[in-house]
């Protein structure tokens, strides 16, 4: 072998035996690194969190176990980060050794850990103790937040009478309008600030008072989304929704004395008597046993005993008192001839009724007088053909209003032609026609004395049976002036003026 050729297996091997070193040392090298993200708090494990590390080597995916595993890792300091998506990103030194695996666990928080609470919000308006404020307000706070965040608001408010929370939510200003307080209430309120993210930040309690409830001396009835609705109003008219939508009620009548006003609601197929304060607030029912019966329910009617500690009103043929707590019911008369009773007017002394009857289909119509004996003393209307009713009398029993359909028109859909009001006194059996001034095709019924006799409030409607219904009153002493008629109250009915 020349010397040449023996040169060349010498470097040979000295290659091959220096490949296979290298190989061997960069094997020895290298490390794992495994793990596992679980969500801070909860520590539950979360799926498809991106694993990488600086300096640089591979990048893995935790799976759903929030598990992960990097291999191959060259031994060497590291910083492991942990990213997803809605979470703040999380690092962990690790040192990789030779040959060796080292385990890390990453707690990560939601991106709005850090985030701060929004500032307590200022209430500015009303005022903290403002007194007389109108029952439909504006409400105003100031409110901030930190990060500057998207707030959103919640207003509560409560009164100083009864168990009513106000509760109002997913406000975007901070300007609010309340309508429909009730008067003469003290209220506390306050506001709640939210980011979404933390826990709300409330404001201070403030408080106001409402005004007084305004002495309204008028009520009539309104129809809202099929049902009858009762109001109170004042002479400018300024009105008030006493009776709420779902609820049907009609023909109110006030008490003075009681400061209550009575009025007709439906309970179930029944009608009965309830009682309620002058604001609508405390509804109580009166009548249970025996409710108010007749002919047709819109026209019953029945009365007050001028101190409030009673009421008369009809079933059928027969006419009942009862206390107003709903006690003391008594049946105080009894038609003779079987005749149905629809209204019922007590004397302010209780000496004296006025009585309207009619026949099962309203028609038949009389109307008399009787005292607290049952004894009859006057007839007004005896067995008329045609529509009557709409019963009021005087103070001093001497006079009485009514309406009277003088076309004599009867159908089955009980519709009038020319129904005027008459006043009939007591002493000389006269009558004196009060629609004097009334337009052909119209009507006039309902009517009530004003509360010093002088003046009659009532409905005026046209005989088509669909148009609007409006309250008019007239002066007694102008009845022959053609300006007399004066409209208080557009789509209106059964006044009462107390």
């Amino acid at each position: 072998m020349n010397t040449y050729f023996k040169y060349f297996l010498i470097v040979a091997a000295v290659m091959v035996f220096n490949s296979c070193s290298e190989e061997t040392i960069d094997n020895l090298s290298k490390g794992k690194i495994t793990g596992k993200v679980v969500a801070k708090g909860i520590n539950s494990p979360l799926e498809n969190v991106k694993i990488s590390t600086n300096p640089s080597s591979s990048t893995v995916f935790t799976n759903e176990k929030g598990e992960f595993l990097l291999e191959e890792v060259v031994a060497d300091q590291y910083s492991v980060q942990a990213e997803k998506e809605g979470y703040l990103t999380s690092f962990e030194g690790v040192k990789v050794q030779v040959n060796t695996s080292i385990s890390v666990v990453f707690e990560m928080e939601v991106e709005t850990a850090k985030n701060k609470t929004p500032n307590v919000p200022l209430i500015m308006e009303p005022s903290d103790m403002a007194t007389n404020v109108d029952i439909d307000i504006q409400l105003k706070w100031k409110a901030s937040d930190p990060e500057d965040d998207k707030l959103t608001y919640e207003v509560e408010i409560r009164n100083d009478k009864d168990n009513e929370i106000l509760k109002f939510s997913n406000i975007e200003d901070t300007l609010f309008n309340v309508s429909g307080l009730r008067y003469g209430l003290k209220y506390f309120w306050q506001v709640s600030a939210s980011d979404g993210i933390n826990e709300s930040a409330i404001s201070a309690v403030n408080s106001f008072e409402t005004l007084k409830f305004p002495s309204n001396r008028f009520l009539f009835v309104r129809q809202i989304e099929g049902n009858n609705v009762i109001f109170s109003a004042d002479m400018n008219g300024n009105e008030l929704q006493l009776t709420p939508v779902s609820m049907n009620c009609w023909r109110p009548r006030k008490n003075l004395a009681k400061n209550k006003i009575a009025f007709l609601a439906t309970e179930g197929s029944k009608t009965h008597i309830y009682t309620m304060n002058p604001d609508g607030s405390n509804i109580f029912k009166v009548t249970s046993a025996i409710p108010v019966n007749g002919f047709d329910l819109d026209q019953m009617s029945f009365s007050w005993s001028k101190n409030g500690s009673r009421l008369i009103y009809p079933n059928f043929d027969m006419l009942y008192t009862v206390n107003s707590d709903g006690s003391g019911l008594q049946e105080i008369y009894k038609t003779p001839d079987g005749s149905l009773i629809s209204e019922c007017v007590l004397s302010e002394d209780e000496s004296l009724m006025v009585l309207k009857t009619n026949n099962i289909n309203g028609y038949g119509v009389s109307i008399y007088t009787i005292d607290s004996s049952g004894m009859v003393l006057n007839i007004l209307l005896e067995n008329v053909l045609g529509a009557a009713g709409g019963l009021d009398l005087t103070v001093d029993n001497k006079k009485v209003l009514y309406w009277y359909d003088v076309s004599g028109f009867e159908n089955a859909t009980y519709r009038q032609l020319n129904s005027s009001i008459y006043l009939y006194e007591l002493v000389s059996s006269t009558t004196m026609l009060v629609s004097s001034q009334k337009q052909a095709g119209f009507n006039d019924i309902d009517p009530r004395f004003s509360p010093n006799d002088a003046e009659v409030i009532f409905m005026q409607t046209s005989n088509d049976g669909i148009s609007q219904k409006d309250i008019l009153k007239v002066k007694l002493s102008d009845l022959d002036d053609v300006n007399s008629r004066t409209v208080l109250f557009g789509n209106a009915e059964m006044p009462d003026w107390e």
